[in-house]
């Protein structure tokens, strides 16, 4: 189920970032190494819905074990950059691939959105499973887009559009704001 962020989310959050190490660089090298940052970053970051922004807390048995958003949302044009993350202990179960879809689905029925695009690293090849199974169609190489450390990293950009035909994924339930 997708769902709102809520504040009783706040330790699965700090568990998903404590042993996902990985995620911290992905979402901006935030550190959220206790309850009370974790607090803080779901009230600033994740749960507050803008014009131009939406988060859902991916949930699991009613715990967060994940993230799916739509940012920069752009109602003139219709478009939107949609990015996710899964705990580790919850990767490998499609969970990323079912939010992904549902979000895009959400984002044309609820947002009237066009054209949603994603990126992921060229070193991420579970990203870009998930990306395609999700019905977005790969556009090309950005390159040394990304920067992590001292290492630069490749992007590949993909979307889809709100006319490509529907991926044969079940959609998550959407609990909205």
């Amino acid at each position: 189920m997708l769902r709102p962020w809520r504040l009783d989310d706040a330790t699965s959050l700090q568990t998903a970032f404590t042993v996902s190490g990985d995620l911290a660089a992905q979402v901006g090298a935030i550190e959220l190494s206790t309850v009370a940052r974790c607090e803080s970053f779901i009230t600033e970051n994740l749960a507050p819905a803008t014009v131009s922004r939406q988060n859902f807390a991916i949930s699991l048995d009613g715990v967060a074990v994940g993230n799916v958003g739509v940012g920069s949302m752009e109602h003139r044009h219709g478009t939107g950059w949609v990015y996710y993350w899964v705990s580790a202990e919850a990767r490998g179960q499609g969970l990323a691939t079912l939010a992904l879809a549902s979000i895009a689905d959400w984002a044309f029925t609820e947002q009237g959105l066009h054209r949603l695009e994603l990126g992921h690293r060229t070193n991420n090849p579970a990203s870009c499973r998930v990306a395609t199974t999700a019905g977005f169609a790969a556009e090309g190489i950005e390159r040394q887009k990304l920067k992590y450390g001292t290492e630069r990293f490749d992007v590949e950009t993909h979307a889809r559009l709100r006319t490509d035909p529907r991926p044969p994924v079940r959609l998550l339930s959407t609990i909205t704001f």
